[in-house]
């Protein structure tokens, strides 16, 4: 029997699918309980994105016998990150743009008082926010990918210096595949 190395890339998908489903209920339910999306309450949505990256490069160190490069901590941990961005990218563009458009047109009312403050003159106001309703479901999504990601990073430096364990030469990997041979001359 071969020692196979784990694939990344299916515990980063497996973890963000996870998250996406955490991030769609938290969302929902900021939406129905009614709370200021621009409030201190969206950085809730931070914690299972943590944890799960986090969960990412673990689940990866204990799949790999207990120990784990830096390099590969870190690659497990972005993949999350890449992965996770890529998929809620598309759910905020599809929540803004289809399911929940009224949170989109909230949030354009809340920047035009803003902007109103700010003394800017109602040309600018009302260009700006055409430019809002037209691209805001965009411009939100590839916001969401780039921050995801530019975090992500972050967290997997941080989690890799952590969770790193490498082999001394004195550790030997358990295989199965291994057959004593017989030095020739």
């Amino acid at each position: 029997m071969k020692n196979q190395t784990p694939n990344q890339n299916n515990l980063a998908i497996k973890w963000a699918l996870i998250n996406l489903a955490a991030t769609i209920i938290l969302t929902y339910a900021i939406q129905f309980l009614d709370l200021d999306p621009n409030s201190s309450v969206k950085y809730i949505g931070y914690l299972p994105f943590i944890a799960f990256l986090i969960l990412v490069q673990k689940e990866y160190k204990d799949a790999l016998g207990g120990y784990i490069t830096f390099g590969e901590a870190f690659s497990a941990g972005f993949r999350y990150a890449l992965y996770t961005g890529l998929a809620l990218a598309v759910f905020v563009y599809l929540y803004l743009a289809i399911l929940s458009p009224e949170v989109l047109e909230k949030s354009l009312v809340a920047s035009q008082a803003q902007m109103s403050e700010k003394g800017m003159s109602a040309g600018q106001i009302d260009k700006a926010m055409e430019i809002g309703k037209k691209y805001g479901p965009i411009f939100t999504a590839v916001g969401t990918l780039i921050i995801d990601i530019i975090f992500g990073v972050i967290i997997s430096l941080i989690g890799a210096a952590i969770l790193k364990k490498e082999r001394s030469i004195f550790d030997t990997p358990d295989t199965d595949d291994q057959v004593p041979t017989e030095p020739t001359a």
